[in-house]
């Protein structure tokens, strides 16, 4: 069993993966949250970038870094600061 440092919630947010300034973004899906973290669904998770600002449909955004990558789903952290 995997061991967390926040508990995950199931969730289901809109929401928008930034980067390149801002200049570029994929729409994705929020599919579990935490205090540290998400689990997102998107189309083609090679495709994006390591770092990236995760904005939210209610206005809340978040650097994120993935932490792992499936066909359309990735991991990631939030960043601190």
């Amino acid at each position: 069993m995997q061991e967390r440092k926040f508990p995950r919630s199931r969730a289901f947010l809109g929401a928008k993966i930034l980067f390149n300034d801002g200049h570029s973004s994929y729409d994705c899906i929020i599919k579990e949250l935490s205090e540290g973290g998400a689990q997102i669904k998107v189309e083609n998770a090679l495709a994006v970038p390591q770092q990236f600002n995760l904005l939210f449909s209610d206005g809340r955004n978040f650097d994120c870094e993935v932490r792992w990558r499936r066909i359309n789903a990735i991991g990631v952290e939030f960043q601190k600061g």
